[in-house]
C-alpha cells in the first residue's frame, strides 16, 4: 500500500518511518511512504507558502496556488489515489473509518499548517476531510502518521499473526475493548495471573475473555454496548 504525504516538514517522519514494524514492512516493499515537500510548488526565490487571510484576522493562511499545483502533480502519479485533508472539521476518524480506508491501493495526505487552507484548495481538489478528535494541533504531521499507523495494521502479512488485528479494541470483529490480557512470570508482588488462563481449556478461556471484554467495556466504554454480540 502507498502512502504520500503532502507536508512543509517532511523531515519530522525521518525518525518514525525508520522504527518498528513499519521500517519492516518498508524494508519488504508492502509499504511505501512517500514524503512531498509543499515548498517545492511555491514561486519566488523565498518559496512563500502562506499569506494573510483577506478581510484581516490572525495567523497565516495555506496558499492556493502551491498547494492545488502540488496535488495535482502527485495524484498524476499512477495508481490513483484517494485525497485526505486531515483538519479538525473532519470526519472523526474511528476503527470503521481505519477499515474503510485500508480498502484503498494508495491514500495521499495533505498535512495542513498555520490557521489552514485557503477554501479555493477544498473547493477545487474536493478532498475527504479527516480529524483525529476535536483538538487542534500545530500541524497535520502528527495526524498523518495516526493515519498511516492505524490503516498498516489492517494491510495483510505486516503484523505477525493477521488475527490480531481482528481482535483489536473498536475493529469490526469485536467492537469492545479488548480483554485484560498477562504473559510470565504467573506472580508478580502477590498479583497472579488469573486461573483459567492457565486450565488449557480453550472454550472457558474464550467465554472468560468475551466477559472481560464486555466488564471493561461497560466501565469504560459504555456507548459502545449499542453494538451488543453474545457473552
Amino acid at each position: 500500500m502507498r502512502f504520500d504525504v503532502l507536508t512543509l516538514f517532511p523531515e519530522i517522519f525521518s525518525g518514525y518511518l525508520g522504527q518498528s514494524l513499519l521500517s519492516k514492512a518498508i524494508e519488504r516493499g508492502k509499504v511505501d511512504v512517500q514524503l512531498h515537500d509543499l515548498r517545492r510548488w511555491a514561486k519566488g526565490k523565498h518559496q512563500k507558502v502562506d499569506d494573510r487571510p483577506f478581510g484581516g484576522g490572525p495567523g497565516m493562511v495555506l496558499m492556493v496556488e502551491p498547494v492545488v499545483e502540488c496535488v495535482e502533480a502527485v495524484q498524476a502519479e499512477p495508481p490513483p489515489g484517494k485525497l485526505i485533508l486531515l483538519t479538525p472539521q473532519g470526519r472523526r476518524l474511528d476503527q470503521r473509518v481505519v477499515e474503510e480506508l485500508a480498502t484503498h491501493e494508495r491514500l495521499i495526505l495533505l498535512c495542513g499548517r498555520y490557521e489552514g487552507f485557503d477554501q479555493r484548495i477544498l473547493d477545487i481538489l474536493q478532498p475527504a476531510e479527516i480529524s483525529i478528535g476535536d483538538f487542534v494541533l500545530n500541524g497535520g504531521e502528527v495526524a498523518a502518521m495516526t493515519v498511516i499507523d492505524s490503516v498498516v495494521r489492517l494491510i495483510p502479512g505486516f503484523l505477525g499473526d493477521d488475527e490480531s488485528s481482528i481482535q483489536d479494541s473498536f475493529s469490526s470483529g469485536n467492537r469492545w475493548l479488548e480483554c485484560p490480557q498477562y504473559t510470565r512470570p504467573r506472580v508478580f508482588r502477590d498479583w497472579e495471573v488469573p486461573e483459567v488462563l492457565l486450565s488449557g481449556d480453550h472454550e472457558a478461556i474464550a467465554r472468560w475473555r468475551r466477559e472481560q471484554s464486555f466488564l471493561r467495556t461497560r466501565e469504560r466504554r459504555e456507548d459502545l454496548l449499542d453494538d451488543k454480540p453474545e457473552v
